[in-house]
């Protein structure tokens, strides 16, 4: 799997790269060894990641995202955190309901 990843900065400002693992990537950017933007700028925190099957496509998403501005990235993480958020909060209340069903 190829990834695109968004990483806040200590400073609040936004950092988008590409990765095969974006969680190894986002401690690489903490140890130091991630990109010189970030050097400077940590600890930094993964904050969106998106996956694809090929290198290509991961790559053309990086540079899509890199000509976004900040607000509009801003609102892509926001937008998927609530959607994560909704899933989440669903598949308990499912749980919940298999758990009195099967009870």
């Amino acid at each position: 799997m190829h990834f695109v990843y968004i990483v806040r900065c200590t400073d609040g400002s936004l950092y988008t790269g590409y990765a095969r693992d974006p969680k190894a990537r986002t401690r690489a950017h903490n140890a130091g060894r991630g990109a010189r933007y970030t050097s400077g700028r940590r600890p930094v925190r993964l904050v969106y990641s998106e996956g694809f099957s090929t290198l290509s496509e991961a790559l053309k998403r990086e540079y899509e995202l890199k000509q976004w501005t900040r607000a509009e990235k801003q609102d892509l993480v926001r937008r998927t955190r609530r959607l994560a958020r909704q899933q989440r909060l669903e598949q308990q209340k499912q749980n919940a309901d298999s758990e009195i069903g099967g009870a």
